[in-house]
């Protein structure tokens, strides 16, 4: 626990206050959190092509699933959208969490849902698509109204366990399992959101821990129980920034100029005297 709050003053310690601070602070995450978050829905998505969408935008003698591109392409537009609103601390609204599933889902609905069943990215399903043997998914005539009393939750809590509050409304979200396709990267997408608009840390769910985070929801589904959830998290967010903190401080170790070893020496007398 105390290595997590540890990892917690130093993420605040950053003082994100613009794009190119939030920017800087989730270099390497981005592509981090894109591939993990896409490989947990697609087997296809690749970690080298998603590293090449995110540094030049495109992917160079791709010949795999177009979907996998798309999905990868969006995570990147989504977070375009996201950071100024990040930023500044955007409540989560309703127009919010449409566009970004809008975003994170163009150009990836299948013929069933998108020519059969009319559904499209940005709406809430119009048909029932029940999940897992628990049959879980609020019915598509319910999904409006819950999904505004869980913003409404959500915006006005003014505690301090932003943990638990994170976890909540991902659980909640994927019960509720508001739109055709695209909930999981959506949650995951929103549930980053509510940490950083918080001054938390954002976390990568690892697509090798894949069967624990399932858990933690069924848990939450059959039991309404979160707290496996907030210690999955919790886990979590310390395995996605322990490295990339002990990366920054080596940084600062090696970047010291030469004069600072050569005062460093003198200091000592290292230096003949001539």
């Amino acid at each position: 626990m105390e290595q997590f709050q540890e990892l917690i003053k130093k993420w605040q310690s950053l003082r994100i206050t613009s794009v190119s601070d939030l920017d800087n602070a989730l270099d390497s995450f981005k592509v981090e959190f894109a591939y993990n978050s896409g490989k947990i829905e697609n087997d296809r998505v690749t970690y080298h092509d998603t590293r090449e969408i995110f540094e030049n935008g495109k992917v160079t003698g791709y010949t795999g699933e177009t979907r996998a591109i798309f999905e990868q392409q969006n995570q990147k537009l989504c977070y375009e959208y996201l950071k100024e609103k990040i930023v500044s601390k955007e409540p989560l609204s309703m127009e919010l969490l449409k566009e970004t599933h809008r975003i994170l889902t163009a150009g990836t609905y299948d013929e069933r849902r998108f020519l059969v069943n009319n559904e499209r990215p940005g709406e809430f399903k119009k048909h029932d698509y029940v999940v897992g043997k628990d049959e879980i998914g609020a019915a598509p005539q319910d999904v409006e109204q819950e999904i505004s009393e869980l913003l409404e939750e959500v915006c006005a809590y003014s505690g301090a366990e932003i943990l638990t509050l994170a976890a909540y409304f991902h659980c909640k979200f994927e019960s509720i399992h508001p739109f055709a396709d695209g909930n999981g990267r959506t949650g995951r997408t929103l549930m980053n959101y509510i940490l950083m608009t918080h001054d938390y840390p954002p976390v990568v769910i690892y697509n090798d821990d894949k069967p624990v985070y399932v858990e933690c929801l069924n848990k939450f589904d059959t039991q309404g129980e979160i707290d496996a959830m907030v210690s999955f998290l919790r886990y979590e967010i310390s395995k996605t920034w322990i490295k990339y903190f002990d990366r920054s401080q080596h940084r600062q170790a090696s970047d010291k100029k030469l004069d600072g070893y050569v005062s460093k020496h003198r200091k000592h007398n290292d230096f003949p005297e001539l």
